[in-house]
């Protein structure tokens, strides 16, 4: 199937040096751009694509509202953070409002179009020498921060296992690599992934590693 994107950034250099990168293979498509980030929840809205290439730093509304948006209206569209910075608070504050991950603009043609193909297919594009960095510098500036209490009760929910699962998840693993690691069939690991996210009541795996981190379940290595 062709992975529909949609690239939304302030500058038009930037959109159309991605749109142009992405077109050129074979299974992605650029449906639509966006130049801020009303227009893009707007453009969302309207042609419901599966990957968002989500600029941070716009005019008018700035990319993590706009996930935010995006986030809540329930769809089907994964957001993929683009940021200049590898250490952007902002980037931090978009995991948490539900982006399934984030990619530096100076990525390869061969990484962006990489990182789009592991959001559409549901998995969490996390670098783990760049993410749990981020997560773990950033985690003091959350807006809402859970309670150790909270944390705990809901993580003490978890079998044995999940939470093993739900640790490797943070520290990057796919579900392939979980699989390799716990010696169990990847199908059994989508299980396990399944049942941490509704027993933790979160979104996606990008979530649930945001989670690990700020339940200290994961310390940075």
């Amino acid at each position: 199937m062709t992975i529909r994107v949609l690239v939304v950034d302030d500058q038009m250099m930037v959109r159309e040096g991605f749109s142009v990168l992405l077109n050129a293979m074979p299974d992605i498509e650029v449906v639509g751009e966006a130049v801020n980030g009303r227009e893009a929840v707007e453009r969302v809205r309207e042609l419901a694509p599966d990957v968002v290439l989500m600029d941070i730093r716009m005019p008018e509304l700035n990319g993590l509202d706009a996930t935010r948006e995006i986030v809540a209206a329930g769809g089907r569209t994964k957001v993929l953070v683009l940021t200049t910075f590898d250490l952007d608070e902002y980037v931090y504050q978009a995991l948490r409002a539900g982006a399934s991950g984030f990619l530096l603009k100076d990525a390869s043609a061969r990484q962006l179009a990489d990182g789009v193909r592991v959001v559409a297919a549901g998995e969490a594009l996390l670098a783990p020498s760049v993410t749990r960095r981020l997560i773990t510098e950033f985690s003091k500036l959350s807006d809402e921060p859970r309670s150790l209490v909270t944390t705990q009760s809901a993580y003490g929910e978890l079998t044995e296992r999940e939470t093993e699962v739900l640790v490797l998840i943070a520290q990057g693993l796919s579900n392939q690599e979980i699989a390799s690691r716990l010696v169990v069939a990847e199908s059994t690991v989508k299980t396990h992934v399944s049942r941490i996210l509704v027993k933790l009541g979160l979104r996606d795996r990008t979530q649930a590693a945001v989670f690990a981190y700020e339940a200290r379940l994961v310390t940075p290595g």
